[in-house]
């Protein structure tokens, strides 16, 4: 039997940052509770940074620093369950692996495992100082009891306790540089080995290390247990190293729960592998797989990677092997990268998911346009700092050109190593210590630069270096599509506005106002649009229509229908025949979009308005004594349907006072809502606000609940007013 290497506790030597250590002995000891009245089997704790922006993981129990390393700087804003527990100051509760993938679905990308989660706010007297987290194993029910509920709320309290009183005597409690583990070790490996799996034959620590090993352990791998202590299986035995195993490994670790597989042992000796987890550690059982074993095994079909590597005669030290934790913090950053939009979309995900990621206090993003480095966006930078280096040309001897033409990143630890290669340059004097400058490359191209900065000097690992690296093209994929969005954008809002009227003639005896909202998702183009025009002294026709869809085409087509309306109105024609003549073009026009619209033709003189729909929403009335309600003219059908359909229409009155509100359906058919009910919302809104002028009134229409902030769909509202000529 060969001891295990010596490991430390919650009081481990900490450097680098001022660290109150008994403040985080005495959460350490809190946490150690957390098996025993929970039953979960593993657990942490965040303190909020200074700025308090950011959540710094402090503490943890049960979880190596491989699985913690993602996690342990998270934004306020991030879409986690430990920063929503902080920002609704509530405890969040996730029950099981569907039930991550459907709510938080960029932690179960980076996390694919079977776990139950609660994160709960550490908060007293309205003062938030971080966040709980525990882990139940998958076996655990979906919901989180009452009694569970209380324990875990008390847990909570007890830690808060510690932080608020700390905090009050002057030396509040912060994270170290990486997180402290609230486990004790165990003194003897082997008798924790033994305690999970009656032969005990293998321990890993919570590091991945191989802890005990016992002779016939050691015999089964064809190493030495010397060599073995210490190491990683999958480092020290090169025919361990395809994902597979790892995936194995971290699965149990994760879930809590035990698992299997068997590996070919070069040349010919296939082993099977038990996994048996718990919150100090993991017990792995080894054996001489039987037939059958490997039989289930080699037909699994998520397994095709694996069968391909046994079968194909490569040798095993050319297995593809992924480092632990690496491969998750990219896939967490990348999903992050993926919900981005324009160039402004994937700057702020950078600052406010990725910077925290690696303890960072600001970033930058350059691009070069035109012989020059551009800055396109940048966060946590004083104001003015980084403005001084937008339009810094390529020939400049900077670090930010050298990482925009050079595809070799650049990573200095402290100011003096940035000095040393680039002296009295601005960028030394940003009051920043320490700096990654990422080549953005997208298709062999290199279009710009990002600038990490961080406040105190940081230590660029292996692993880090990589992830960052990998980061870069990651993040030049992003803007290269943002940038691709931002110019279809522009083409298509520039496309819109040339089709809608700049302003609404004057015409007496009417007033007019109108709104025009694009939606806030997608393109942020319609094909929503309205129109007033003169078509005889006497005579005005107005028109509002809704194209289907949101892109250019939709906007290109509803430039043609207002252009036929304008032309068939201009005729004299009655708003039958106008509708009546536009449907016949677009079935001429051979397009497959479908529109609605509505036509007035105002008689100023009687003043009456004439009335003819296409399947479009029926127009409001505010009568002069107060009272609004719905207008019900016969309604045709939708334009575009059928070539030979009819439009009856519907004369009504517009004494003096009298307000008429068009309007698209974005106004009120919003996603999950119920139509009637909109439609009352609306016409309430309009009898409280309908004596008012008419700009007030179509804020008071258009900022109704929800259309304000969030719109899935365009909304144009054109009010027109019967007043003296």
């Amino acid at each position: 039997m060969s001891p295990s290497r010596p490991g430390g506790g919650a009081a481990e030597a900490m450097a680098g940052r001022a660290v109150d250590v008994r403040g985080i002995e005495a959460l350490a000891r809190i946490l150690r509770s957390v098996p025993e009245r929970l039953g979960a089997h593993m657990g942490g704790v965040y303190l909020l940074s200074d700025d308090r922006q950011v959540l710094e993981l402090a503490l943890t129990l049960g979880a190596a620093r491989q699985f913690t390393r993602p996690w342990r700087h998270i934004g306020l804003t991030a879409p986690i369950p430990v920063a929503e527990a902080v920002r609704s100051g509530r405890v969040v509760w996730v029950g099981g692996g569907d039930d991550m993938a459907r709510r938080y679905p960029r932690v179960a990308v980076a996390m694919p495992y079977a776990f139950c989660l609660g994160a709960v706010p550490l908060v007293a007297r309205r003062t938030t100082y971080g966040a709980l987290v525990v882990l139940w194993p998958a076996a655990h029910p979906p919901v989180l009891s009452a009694l569970e509920r209380d324990r875990l709320g008390a847990l909570a309290a007890r830690l808060t306790e510690v932080a608020a009183e700390a905090a009050g005597a002057g030396r509040p409690i912060r994270a170290g540089p990486r997180p402290a583990v609230a486990e004790e070790r165990v003194a003897d490996p082997l008798a924790a080995a033994a305690s999970r799996l009656p032969e005990g034959l293998c321990g890993i620590d919570l590091d991945g290390r191989l802890a005990a090993v016992t002779p016939a352990a050691a015999e089964l791998l064809g190493e030495p247990a010397e060599r073995l202590l210490g190491e990683r299986p999958w480092v020290v035995l090169p025919w361990l190293r395809d994902p597979v195993y790892d995936y194995h490994y971290r699965a149990a670790v994760m879930s809590g729960q035990s698992t299997s597989f068997v590996a070919l042992r070069p040349p010919d000796r296939w082993l099977s592998f038990q996994l048996f987890p718990d919150a100090s550690g993991l017990t792995a059982r080894i054996a001489t797989a039987d037939a059958a074993a490997t039989a289930e095994f080699l037909a699994d079909p998520a397994l095709d990677p694996t069968r391909h590597h046994l079968h194909s005669g490569l040798s095993a030290e050319r297995a593809v092997h992924a480092r632990p934790g690496a491969f998750y913090h990219i896939l967490h950053l990348a999903s992050a990268l993926t919900e981005a939009i324009s160039v402004q979309d994937v700057v702020r995900m950078v600052s406010e998911q990725i910077v925290p990621a690696f303890g960072g206090q600001a970033v930058a993003v350059l691009m070069a346009e035109g012989g020059r480095l551009r800055t396109v966006g940048h966060r946590g930078y004083p104001p003015g700092q980084v403005d001084q280096f937008d339009g810094t040309p390529l020939t400049e001897p900077t670090p930010g050109v050298q990482a925009a033409t050079n595809a070799v990143p650049a990573f200095f630890e402290t100011r003096t190593e940035l000095e040393r290669l680039y002296p009295n340059r601005p960028e030394t004097q940003d009051g920043m210590a320490a700096w990654a400058y990422l080549p953005l490359v997208t298709s062999r191209r290199l279009i710009g630069t990002c600038v990490l900065a961080f406040a105190e000097p940081h230590r660029f690992d292996v692993d880090e270096r990589a992830v960052l690296t990998a980061l870069g093209g990651l993040i030049a994929q992003a803007l290269d599509r943002a940038r691709l969005y931002d110019t279809k954008l522009g083409l298509a809002q520039g496309l819109q506005e040339s089709l809608l009227p700049h302003v609404l003639p004057a015409v007496p005896g009417l007033e007019v106002s109108a709104r025009y909202l694009p939606c806030t998702e997608g393109m942020d183009v319609g094909g929503d649009f309205y129109d007033l025009m003169r078509v005889g002294p006497d005579c005005v026709g107005i028109v509002i229509g809704d194209v289907q869809g949101h892109n250019v085409n939709a906007a290109a087509l509803m430039g043609q229908v207002r252009t036929a309306v304008r032309a068939f109105a201009a005729a004299d024609a009655d708003p039958s025949t106008v509708l009546a003549r536009t449907n016949r073009l677009l079935a001429d026009l051979d397009t497959a979009l479908l529109a609605t619209c509505t036509y007035l033709c105002v008689d100023l003189a009687g003043r009456t308005a004439t009335i003819a729909t296409a399947g479009h929403p029926a127009p409001l009335i505010y009568r002069p004594d107060g009272r609004a309600a719905l207008m019900e003219p016969p309604t045709g059908l939708v334009l575009n349907v059928d070539p030979t359909a009819e439009y009856p229409q519907l004369r009504v009155g517009l004494p003096i006072g009298t307000t008429l509100a068009l309007y698209t359906d974005g106004l009120i058919d919003t996603p999950g809502a119920d139509l009637d009910q909109a439609l009352g919302d609306l016409t309430a809104t309009l009898a409280r606000h309908g004596a008012h002028p008419l700009d007030r009134l179509a804020d008071a229409l258009t900022g109704r609940a929800g259309h304000a902030d969030h719109r899935t769909d365009d909304i144009a509202l054109l009010l027109v007013r019967s007043v003296p000529r």
